[in-house]
Order: C-alpha cells, then structure tokens, then sequence
C-alpha cells in the first residue's frame, strides 16, 4: 500500500494543562477570528518540535516542555495573500505548558482561551484537528 501523500508541512503546537482536570488552549487566528491552535511553518535550524513550541510562544504566550514525536497531523486549506487557497498538512506536537505569559509578541493580534478538549474539538473548524483534540489523554 502507497502511503498518501502530504501536502506541504506546517508545525504546531497543543498547548495543554491539567490543574485538576485536563484544557488545552485555543488561540484564534488573526484574520478570520477562528479557533486555532499555535502553528507556523518550519524554522531553519530548528527541529520541529522546538519550530512548534516558539509558534506557541509567539502567538499564546506559552512555554513547556515539548513532546518530541508529533501526535498526529492535519490538512487544511490556509487562504493566502493573493486570495488563493493552499492545502496544508500540519504536525501537531503537544506542548505541556509550564508557563503562562502576561505578555507575548502577538497578545494584541489573538484571543487565547482554555478549552476541554472535547469543547475544543466542538470549537475548531477543521475535522481532523477536532479528532486530535478529542482522542488527546495529556
């Protein structure tokens, strides 16, 4: 069987916590107002997972510890500049927030709320994202 092949590859991070029960945060994105998680596109030099983890830092406000093996992917169109759409795959790494930031490079382009992760499912646009944040155990 012939593995399906990916579009191009964007990173992302799942903020997460557990403080008697288990959230993770959304962000929503600049343009369109949707609930997102933290991602951007691969940063040279950096691997993945850290590339994950500074989108989190740059656009939530968050820092962690970083899971080194991507928990699952996603495909999604990102509308562009010019108005075109591109088809997206993107890794999503689990980041276990240790700390929480007051201010951060985006915090006045984004909202950030803590979500369950079934709520956060519901509040995604993207069906397979939805199925990560449900199956996601921390």
């Amino acid at each position: 069987m012939k593995a399906a092949k990916r579009g191009t590859v964007q990173l992302a991070a799942l903020p997460w916590r557990n403080q008697g029960r288990l959230e993770v945060l959304l962000i929503t994105s600049r343009e369109t107002r949707r609930w997102v998680i933290p991602k951007g596109w691969p940063m040279k030099g950096l691997p993945a997972p850290e590339a994950a983890a500074r989108e989190a830092f740059e656009e939530a406000g968050v820092k962690g510890e970083v899971d080194p093996l991507a928990i699952g992917y996603y495909a999604y169109q990102k509308l562009m500049g010019d108005g075109s759409l591109r088809p997206l795959d993107v890794d999503v790494f689990a980041l276990r927030v240790t700390e929480l930031l007051d201010e951060w490079p985006e915090k006045d382009q984004r909202e950030r709320r803590w979500f369950t992760p079934p709520e956060a499912a519901d509040a995604v646009d993207e069906a397979d994202l939805g199925t990560i944040l449900r199956r996601f155990e921390g």
